[in-house]
């Protein structure tokens, strides 16, 4: 994934997060990236484990708040850190998948995300590319 398949936007307390791809399920993990990227530098995360997951979601918008809820969930409560990231859809059902490690000392810790918000929330297509975003909470 290239540095330019994600950015940051201003926000008073928290931070806005933006991923952007030539498909919808590309900009959604580019925004993925972006919010674990928060958290890690994903240069040195391993990908030893898999985490698979569905949802449903008809909204576009909810469903990039779902995604990153539900990512943020299992690395919280499994103690993992994903870095890279896998969505499709399929007969109207997200299929997501994210792969990563447990943390370990030597991965540098930013700051934590604790969860999507419906902040500033706009999942739209801009000059032939999507653009999914998001205020994530930290």
């Amino acid at each position: 994934m290239t540095d330019q398949s994600y950015s940051y936007f201003d926000h008073d307390a928290d931070i806005g997060v933006s991923g952007r791809g030539d498909t919808l399920e590309a900009a959604f993990e580019a925004a993925a990236a972006a919010t674990f990227a928060v958290m890690a530098d994903l240069s040195q995360v391993r990908e030893e484990r898999t985490v698979r997951l569905e949802f449903e979601e008809a909204d576009p918008e909810f469903a990039l708040v779902t995604w990153l809820n539900r990512l943020l969930a299992e690395a919280h409560g499994e103690g993992l850190v994903f870095c890279r990231f896998r969505l499709t859809r399929q007969d109207g059902r997200w299929l997501g998948e994210a792969r990563g490690e447990p943390w370990r000392a030597e991965l540098e810790r930013g700051v934590e995300v604790k969860g999507a918000t419906l902040t500033m929330l706009s999942v739209r297509r801009t000059g032939g590319r999507w653009e999914a975003r998001c205020v994530v909470d930290v």
